[in-house]
């Protein structure tokens, strides 16, 4: 995956204009990098990439002579137009080891028997999982089968994922990343807790109604202070 920038020293007074170009500012990051180096990048050409990539597949920079290794680190959106305003790279080494959130996608679930009789359904508790690897290893995403899982008390962990050659997980072994929830049961327990709230409403107010029947009006009040 390559991605054409230039690298130039930008002048953040003009950022906007550039923007307005569809031209994206960028900085590349690195321990192995004295300063970071800021560079341009047209933001069309970078989101169709992205779209292709996710935070986790390495990015070549192109620009002259030079290709460098990157991998995507941030992504800063105008929150009003949803437009990429900002990005920050991590210059990596083709052989050394780097360490990268993968992203854990679920497929097939509509398969699964359990989903098909509307028993249940599922839930990712974990949607991104750190990896160690060379660069040339990672991958945009994790996929996990659950076509068929019949069983209602199951938990797929971190340890249950199929890894792709030469990724290795940072992440417990035992950390659930995906859960089975008990639809049937879920909606017992809804109902349960509705009838449990409305019982303590009606106590509050049967105490409320009770207190209010055995307070003295005020007359009477009245009457008991002019006596005394």
């Amino acid at each position: 995956m390559k991605l054409n920038v230039e690298f130039r020293n930008i002048v953040w007074k003009n950022v906007k204009k550039l923007r307005r170009e569809d031209k994206v500012p960028a900085v590349v990051y690195s321990k192995h990098l004295e300063k970071p180096v800021s560079i341009l990048c047209d933001r069309n050409e970078f989101v169709k990439l992205y779209r292709q990539t996710g935070y986790s597949t390495p990015i070549t920079l192109i620009w002259e002579w030079i290709d460098e290794l990157v991998l995507i680190q941030d992504i800063q959106l105008d929150p009003v137009r949803d437009q990429v305003v900002h990005i920050d790279f991590l210059w990596i080494k083709k052989w050394v080891k780097v360490s990268a959130e993968v992203a854990i996608v679920m497929t097939w679930e509509d398969l699964s028997p359990i989903v098909k009789s509307w028993d249940a359904s599922f839930e990712v508790l974990k949607d991104y999982l750190l990896v160690n690897a060379l660069p040339k290893d990672l991958v945009k995403e994790i996929t996990v089968d659950v076509s068929n899982v019949t069983d209602l008390d199951t938990v797929i962990f971190v340890k249950d994922l199929v890894l792709p050659e030469g990724i290795v997980s940072e992440e417990d072994w035992e950390l659930p990343v995906i859960t089975v929830v008990d639809l049937k049961k879920s909606a017992a327990e809804e109902e349960a807790k509705e009838a449990a709230a409305e019982a303590a409403t009606e106590a509050t107010e049967q105490v409320s109604a009770e207190w209010t029947e055995d307070s003295p009006s005020e007359e009477e009040t009245s009457s008991e202070e002019t006596s005394v």
